[in-house]
């Protein structure tokens, strides 16, 4: 396939010129069908994101990353890829990811995209075929189908709850399909890829050469540690063992397998040259583990969610740090943090429960409510002290509005398939996902004319772009100013040195930037007396003799 005809032209300038941009990029990730709505039908779109790319070049971020936007019947959001290699008529066409792309660059903003690897729609011509062909044929051969008569071939379970396997028929009516089964370790219309074959090999390096064709600067790859498969298909120790919040190896997660192929991608992404990127969604059980995926001849970033799942703890926010960068730097990475994504409760709303509250699968209106107050001001330390960190660091769109997780949602608006399949007992991802507030006053605050395809919760217009723009208080100008900050400083490319302080104040070196964050119960001494140069609560912190003293849930930036 070619994309010549809609190939943007436009090149990177500014900062993000450099064939190594990614080192230490702010990147912000837009969820589609939660961002804008052009055209009224209640679902964010490719246009929309168009009509705010100049609101995203003055939040100062590097790069933007599109959730998938490819056609998809939408099982799992777009996780359910119909065809790699085209746009769902509802976020738009081919043109229009052109221009994206485009229009990214003309602001020196890079572009990546998620691809998904682990699984198909059910859709997929591919599947369809495989449904057609007899069992044992080369089309089945590109999934994993298997013969075992009245039940699954083994114990593993869906991430989406119940079992990974679903029977061949009825969906065929045929009777030589009896007995056959196909895995999922998704929703049953996400059949897995069998990546012993090598048709999937070759139809994913076609996939990258396309949107490498098109422009894009790099992909997100979903379930990066998911691919490869234990030869014979084992049973499970835990065949409950979840994607999120339970990092564990099982025989289906983290196998050896999937450093070739990634070894393989980076081959083809290096003949397009070296600022092509990659960054992996794995959750693994220990730094040592995800270092490993960003060796020199693979990947580029892999998601810190160690840090993204540790709370409010001094301790154990040191400790993944530490083991973080030691274990990168061994490999020649660099660090990666992120906070929020579409997958896992937003954190200035995880941030105002006390810590090792289970709330890992949702929550809602029947759960007891955070302290939305402390929430809020731990999310903007917290972000304020990761934004200060070297290395690279991964934003959530509305996370800089400071949106809280949607905890009201009714059982009959939740739509994660997480939801259905766990028998509504999982409450699943939908509060991470509601459409973001543009304005207040208008229609479903500005996201879109006609009804979003998530409600809005009570009072969402009054955290809208509108409202905190000119706001010097607001949590966007905070963003704006320490990501502006960030950049002038070059802290992104710095040195981290953890430095030896009082147990619950994060002491940081980075370079000439000190990075300090309060996460104990009462005022403390920093031990620096240069200049403040941000602070993630203005009246957080104060002057006393010859040491700075820092209230509780408070972040700085000190120069020397």
């Amino acid at each position: 396939m070619s994309s010549s005809a809609t190939s943007p032209t436009t090149p990177i300038t500014g900062r993000n010129a450099r064939n190594d941009w990614w080192k230490s990029s702010v990147i912000y990730q837009i969820y589609p069908r939660s961002f804008v709505d052009s055209n009224g039908d209640g679902v964010g779109d490719l246009p929309g994101i168009l009509e705010k790319m100049d609101y995203l070049q003055e939040l100062g971020v590097d790069a933007l990353w599109l959730s998938p936007f490819y056609p998809s019947p939408q099982y799992d959001h777009g996780y359910d890829v119909a065809d790699y290699f085209d746009v769902n008529p509802d976020f738009g066409t081919i043109h229009d990811i052109a221009q994206v792309i485009d229009r990214a660059h003309a602001r020196g903003m890079r572009v990546i995209i998620d691809i998904v690897p682990n699984h198909s729609s059910s859709e997929h011509a591919w599947f369809q075929e495989a449904l057609k062909s007899i069992p044992g044929s080369p089309e089945r051969d590109r999934y994993y189908f298997r013969f075992s008569g009245d039940e699954p071939p083994n114990n593993w379970r869906s991430v989406f709850g119940g079992p990974a396997w679903s029977p061949v028929y009825p969906l065929t009516e045929r009777e030589d399909d009896k007995g056959w089964w196909y895995l999922h370790l998704f929703d049953p219309h996400q059949p897995d890829w069998n990546w012993d074959n090598a048709d999937v090999w070759a139809l994913f390096e076609e996939i990258l050469r396309f949107w490498c064709d098109m422009g894009v600067d790099g992909f997100r790859v979903d379930v990066a540690h998911g691919l490869v498969k234990a030869a014979g298909l084992p049973d499970t120790a835990d065949p409950d063992i979840r994607l999120t919040g339970a990092p564990a190896i099982a025989p289906y997660f983290d196998q050896e397998g999937v450093h070739d192929i990634y070894r393989h991608w980076r081959a083809i992404l290096d003949e397009y040259g070296p600022d092509k990127m990659m960054v992996a969604e794995a959750w693994l059980s220990h730094p040592e583990r995800s270092a490993q995926y960003v060796r020199e001849d693979e990947m580029n970033h892999v998601f810190n969610f160690d840090i993204l799942y540790c709370g409010w703890n001094p301790e154990e926010m040191r400790q993944i740090m530490a083991q973080t960068a030691e274990a990168n730097e061994r490999v020649g990475a660099v660090n990666t943090w992120v906070l929020s994504n579409h997958d896992v409760v937003r954190h200035s709303t995880r941030l105002g429960y006390p810590y090792g509250a289970t709330i890992a699968d949702g929550i809602g209106p029947a759960d007891p409510q955070p302290d939305a107050t402390l929430g809020l001001r731990r999310a903007l330390a917290m972000t304020t002290f990761l934004l200060g960190l070297p290395g690279a660091m991964y934003l959530y769109n509305g996370e800089e509005l400071g949106l809280p997780e949607a905890t009201t949602l009714r059982p009959e608006d939740r739509v994660d398939p997480t939801w259905e399949r766990s028998g509504h007992r999982i409450l699943g991802r939908d509060g991470a996902r509601v459409p973001l507030p543009w304005a207040k006053g208008a229609a479903n605050a500005g996201f879109s004319s006609g009804k979003p395809w998530l409600p809005q919760p009570e009072g969402w217009e009054e955290k809208a772009v509108s409202e905190q723009v000119e706001d010097p208080t607001s949590p966007l100008h905070h963003y704006r100013t320490a990501i502006e900050l960030r950049h002038e400083l070059g802290l992104g490319e710095g040195n981290l040195e953890i430095v030896d302080s009082h147990p619950d104040l994060l002491l940081v070196r980075n370079d000439t930037t000190t990075l300090a964050m309060n996460m104990g119960p009462v005022d403390l001494p920093v031990p620096v007396t240069g200049e403040v140069m941000i602070a993630s609560n203005d009246q957080g912190v104060r002057r006393e003799e010859d040491s700075l003293v820092l209230s509780p849930n408070t972040s700085v930036w000190i120069a020397d």
